[in-house]
């Protein structure tokens, strides 16, 4: 009997050993990223992983695709909604905005006074009710916000105020908001592709675009648009993505790893980014690869772009995320 006990036990050991083995298997996540190493956002994703890893204390295979390899961030995004292929990414929120109709008007223009105002927002997690309508419906989280590049109009011809700004063909990001602020600022905004803006510029179907220094030295808009008028129209938010699928399937370990690291990598994110940006743009003026054009307007676009950007919180129901962000002091 005793013979047939200790059988049954090892037998059992034996079945449950496979099980075991698989538990301590390293987990492997695929990040994905539009920029090279030099870029904040890939240095933000790396950041990341090395806390994800530290975190967790086990072993956990991070692949960070790079360079657009697997598209842009709006299949980024769609591949981490439908569980394949992207586990983790940095998004704009322009391209949430089938999932969340509030999504891209976190990052819309003239809604943060300066960088302090941005930075209050942020910590204050204001912008907590759509993350929770993105995860809900696209099975994507925010768990951290990159980001803080001020953005500008890069331009083929020196533009210093609203009256030269009038008419100007400029590639705008695929939201509705973008739209209508910058055709309520007197400018013509067509939506094109990210990677088509350097083309198009080039053989006169646009004449600017706007963007953080970051976007301005990796896509080298500065040759082919090589004025940048000092707007300051917008501060990004860049939140850093995780698939709810992948997370559901995590140790519980691993999940706390992940949100933990999100949070901190997206403040490093934000940190880098901000200090980063004027030091950038004064190289490119310095090398005479880019003119800073002081621009005397934004105080007028500011006035009429403030009856759009309440018309369009009406119309999405994010009047109080608005209100609760121009309550913001300091």
């Amino acid at each position: 009997m005793e013979r047939r006990v200790f059988a049954a036990g090892a037998a059992a050991g034996l079945l449950a050993a496979p099980t075991v083995l698989r538990a301590q298997q390293p987990i492997t996540l695929n990040g994905a990223v539009q920029f090279n190493d030099d870029h904040v956002f890939n240095r933000a994703l790396l950041r990341f992983e090395e806390l994800v890893k530290q975190y967790a204390n086990r072993p956990i295979n991070f692949i960070l695709h790079r360079n657009s390899s697997l598209g842009l961030e709006k299949q980024y995004f769609e591949y981490m909604s439908a569980g394949r292929a992207v586990d983790y990414g940095i998004v704009s929120p322009a391209h949430m905005s089938t999932f969340s109709r509030a999504a891209p008007f976190i990052d819309a223009p003239f809604l943060f006074r300066d960088l302090n105002h941005w930075n209050q927002v942020i910590d204050q997690d204001l912008l907590s009710p759509v993350a929770t309508e993105i995860e809900r419906r696209a099975r994507v989280m925010l768990i951290g916000y990159a980001g803080g590049g001020v953005r500008n109009i890069f331009a083929n011809k020196p533009v210093s105020s609203v009256a030269e700004l009038r008419g100007l063909r400029v590639r705008v990001q695929g939201a509705a908001i973008w739209n209508r602020t910058f055709q309520a600022a007197g400018m013509a905004p067509q939506v094109i592709a990210y990677n088509e803006i350097y083309n198009a510029i080039q053989n006169n179907v646009l004449e600017a675009g706007e963007n953080e220094a970051a976007g301005v030295l990796h896509m080298r808009f500065f040759e082919v648009a090589p004025h940048l008028a000092l707007t300051q129209h917008a501060i990004t938010i860049r939140p850093i993505c995780f698939s709810a699928q992948t997370f559901a399937r995590l140790p519980r370990e691993v999940q706390e790893a992940v949100r933990r690291a999100g949070r901190e990598a997206g403040a490093f994110g934000r940190q880098a980014e901000s200090t980063e940006d004027e030091a950038t743009l004064v190289r490119l003026e310095g090398e005479g690869r880019l003119r800073r054009i002081p621009f005397s307007g934004r105080d007028q676009m500011q006035a009429a772009v403030a009856p759009v950007m309440a018309a369009y919180a009406r119309e999405i129901e994010a009047e109080n995320i608005l209100s609760r962000i121009n309550a913001v002091t300091g």
